[in-house]
């Protein structure tokens, strides 16, 4: 499976979109089985750029947004608010399928964006095809985070700790590159990315809104912060840890140094065709940028199984 890339995007489209105006690429044939591809933090869509035409040369149809703090996304109302909760970037992405007339996609997603393809998975299935996620099931709750990890688990969410205060949300405000770098080099220690491949993501992180959300989020997941109430059932769902059933392939890089769950930890929270599969070859966290074949004959084999 070959495509050429020059690991990037050609022009970006727009569209409304629920609270939204999506910013997304797009390649592949309009009438092509559809696959939404998702980013995560601190990455962008970019992670995708050679995933993309690999996927539109088999003949899907690829979505790649950016996600609401993000490039190009914006909120359509100064009024709404910038909230990071998981169950919200759930509704962000049916609120696109729908603006795009997408019935069912195949989902794929590493970070932020495999949580969010669990949440679709898990509370909307008959709008999921199939699932690829890095890192297998990332669904949790406020209630569940109040559980104390051993103190190596603890130190590996070090900014987790430092977000829940007024000094980290000003350090990463001033400091975002630099910050996004440091977390770049930690969960992909053997990823010997360069300066315009970095400096390609990073862009998408002056969006106005990216610090107060990415903020928001990791306040929101230790009950420092509360989200919004017309979401309280869909979390509550959500909290109670819900099986997935739709196909689902989930993988992992033999070098990620980022926080991550064991396979074993959660593979009987899939209950359809399931299968894991472990990336060789020094693969850290943000695996499809890392690993884009391995991420894109994920997605043909789940999409398969349908």
């Amino acid at each position: 499976m070959t495509a050429e890339t020059d690991g990037s995007f050609g022009t970006l489209k727009q569209v409304d979109a629920g609270v939204l105006s999506v910013g997304y690429a797009e390649a592949g044939p309009g009438d092509g089985p559809a696959v939404i591809l998702l980013h995560g933090w601190p990455y962008d869509i970019h992670s995708y750029a050679d995933v993309t035409p690999l996927l539109a040369s088999a003949g899907y149809r690829v979505i790649v947004p950016y996600l609401r703090w993000y490039g190009t996304t914006r909120f359509l109302s100064d009024a709404t608010a910038r909230n990071g909760q998981q169950a919200v970037l759930g509704v962000d992405v049916i609120a696109l399928m729908d603006a795009l007339g997408i019935a069912t996609t195949v989902i794929g997603g590493f970070d932020w964006g495999a949580r969010t393809a669990n949440v679709v998975a898990a509370l909307w299935p008959a709008r999921c095809q199939a699932m690829v996620s890095v890192s297998g099931y990332l669904i949790g709750s406020p209630e569940a985070n109040e559980a104390p990890l051993p103190p190596p688990a603890e130190l590996s969410w070090w900014y987790q700790f430092y977000f829940a205060t007024e000094r980290g949300r000003a350090g990463y405000d001033k400091y975002r590159r630099e910050f996004a770098r440091l977390i770049w080099h930690t969960a992909s220690p053997q990823w010997d990315f360069d300066d315009a491949t970095f400096d390609r993501s990073a862009a998408s992180f002056d969006n106005a809104d990216h610090v107060g959300i990415v903020i928001h989020n990791y306040r929101w997941r230790l009950g420092l912060a509360g989200g919004e109430a017309q979401y309280d059932d869909l979390e509550k769902r959500l909290a109670a840890s819900p099986v997935i059933s739709v196909p689902t392939i989930t993988l992992e890089g033999d070098a990620n140094g980022a926080p991550h769950p064991e396979p074993g930890a959660y593979a009987a929270k899939f209950s359809g065709k399931y299968a894991h599969r472990t990336v060789s070859g020094g693969v850290g966290h943000n695996l499809p940028q890392e690993a884009s074949q391995a991420f894109a004959q994920a997605i043909i084999d789940v999409a398969g199984q349908r």
